[in-house]
């Protein structure tokens, strides 16, 4: 995707997650890093899509339409702070991680990557997949890339795990979003 021809709605969009932000106690002077397809990595021949995206719920779910059904889709690999869980505060970057989600996603068909390792629904019946975006963008790790996730292991390794603990220990040494711009 040529991220150029949305400069202009990417201001108006960072101008109004601004004010969001400000209104969930988040930090409107946060900016995160630039999405970047990672060097070498490209979506696989394998991954189901296009979808089109019908809401992101956080940092780490979205909804996606599939075989005409509203479709729970969890990110693979990566944990945001909350910011929807009932009963429990808005964490620490959660506005900041659902608003870098929305901006990548809203409005996007997404791919889904599954990983026979995790399993293919979660206990919330999610389907669990790597989420990439037609640039050969994968959420999961620009959502890390930025600070805004932290890497998530649930039971057993995945496909992406080394590469999504590099990026985590990435972010906390340029102290990207949760590891310092944010917390």
């Amino acid at each position: 995707m040529n991220w150029e021809k949305f400069r202009p709605a990417v201001g108006l969009a960072t101008a109004l997650a601004g004010a969001l932000l400000v209104a969930c106690g988040g930090d409107a002077d946060f900016v995160p890093i630039e999405p970047q397809p990672e060097p070498g990595l490209s979506m696989p021949s394998a991954v189901e899509g296009p979808f089109p995206v019908t809401r992101v719920v956080d940092g780490d779910t979205v909804r996606v339409l599939m075989k005409g059904q509203d479709t729970a889709v969890r990110l693979i690999g990566i944990d945001t702070p909350e910011t929807v869980a009932p009963n429990r505060p808005v964490e620490c970057a959660g506005p900041e991680a659902s608003v870098y989600a929305e901006q990548l996603m809203s409005g996007e068909d997404v791919f889904l990557e599954l990983d026979a390792s995790q399993g293919t629904y979660d206990n919330y019946d999610r389907i669990l997949a790597y989420v990439w975006l037609e640039d050969d963008l994968m959420v999961n790790l620009a959502m890390i890339d930025a600070g805004l996730a932290q890497e998530y292991t649930y039971d057993d390794p995945y496909t992406y795990q080394q590469l999504f603990q590099q990026a985590e220990q990435d972010a906390k040494d340029d102290l990207r979003g949760l590891w310092g711009q944010i917390c």
